[in-house]
């Protein structure tokens, strides 16, 4: 058993921590709140210690936190609370988890990293778990923006091709539980390359970043996707829509881009920037592939090419 000079030694220290700690008894009621947490959550340790309340400088509705789960022997359960947590080692019998946070007295959210493990007696009697916890906010958005810059196309906002490949294998998985059809759409700026060749490259970022604001506009519900696919060429993602609704929004779409009436005089088919379009459409199955309906989108692309531009054509 520890000295009790020994125990006072490891309660002081635990308040110096400049991380935030807390430690439960093994009834999970608080023993130690340093005062690194208290600035941490605006929560002082008057408040909570000898109380079971410490999840309240964390959520604003009652759910167990990392040390809690531990010390009711529930570590198998943490998939149900933590999207992210892993043990530390294999040789550790302590756990990591991290999770947004509302932090209602300090009245942020913070997305805050935990680490946790139990203390025993010698004679493997659980008496305390410690928990400390890490502010990772700032790291998480940049994460968030990193992220996001690796699936975002710079010039024009829409996401990129890589992000466009994810999100329609995500769509089809969709599709197939949900038995609901998928279309997809390629667009593609009629005679592009002599547009820059006339009027300059700076000009044709412009009209990239013109078209791009179109096909944007164009969505009508979170689940649809605009994407820059490569060059000139775009692409729209559209869960649960028809081949025919497909077509209407290709139709509407190059209404809007003729009524920008940009010039384009070395066009041969109008006098300003036009677009043609390939539309596919499926009801995804276990039995086909997502890379199957690109394909088909692709081809009838080709074929309003084809037929000399300026035109949507439609596919099942």
């Amino acid at each position: 058993m520890p000295k009790p000079e020994h125990k006072e030694f490891a309660s002081n220290l635990m308040e110096q921590l400049v991380t935030a700690t807390f430690v439960l008894d093994r009834d999970g009621k608080i023993m130690i709140w340093n005062r690194s947490c208290e600035r941490l959550t605006g929560v002082t340790a008057s408040e909570v210690v000898g109380t079971k309340d410490h999840w309240k400088a964390f959520y604003s509705k009652k759910r167990e936190c990392l040390a809690d789960i531990i010390v009711q022997g529930r570590a198998d359960e943490l998939t149900k609370l933590y999207a992210v947590h892993a043990e530390p080692s294999i040789h550790g019998n302590g756990y990591k988890a991290e999770n947004w946070c509302v932090m209602p007295r300090a009245a942020t959210r913070l997305y805050l990293a935990a680490d946790a493990g139990p203390v025993y007696d010698e004679h493997g009697t659980l008496i305390a778990v410690v928990q400390t916890i890490r502010d990772g906010t700032d790291y998480k958005n940049a994460q968030f923006i990193l992220e996001e810059l690796a699936v975002t196309d710079e010039l024009t906002g829409l996401h990129n091709r890589r992000f466009f490949n994810e999100h329609l294998n995500k769509e089809w998985s969709r599709g197939i539980r949900s038995r609901e059809p998928l279309s997809v759409i390629f667009l593609d700026i009629d005679y592009f390359k002599q547009y820059n060749d006339t009027y300059g490259h700076v000009a044709g970022d412009e009209c990239l970043k013109s078209i791009a604001s179109v096909l944007q506009r164009s969505l009508l519900r979170s689940s649809d996707m605009a994407t820059r696919y490569g060059g000139e060429e775009f692409c729209l993602l559209l869960p649960n829509t028809s081949l025919d609704g497909a077509f209407n929004i290709a139709q509407r779409i190059r209404l809007a881009i003729a009524t920008l009436n940009i010039p384009h005089s070395s066009s041969s088919i109008s006098d300003v920037v036009t677009l043609s379009d390939g539309i596919a459409c499926f009801v995804p199955s276990s039995h086909d592939t997502p890379s199957r309906l690109v394909t088909l989108a692709d081809e009838a692309l080709y074929e309003a090419k084809a037929l000399g531009r300026n035109q949507s054509v439609k596919k099942l």
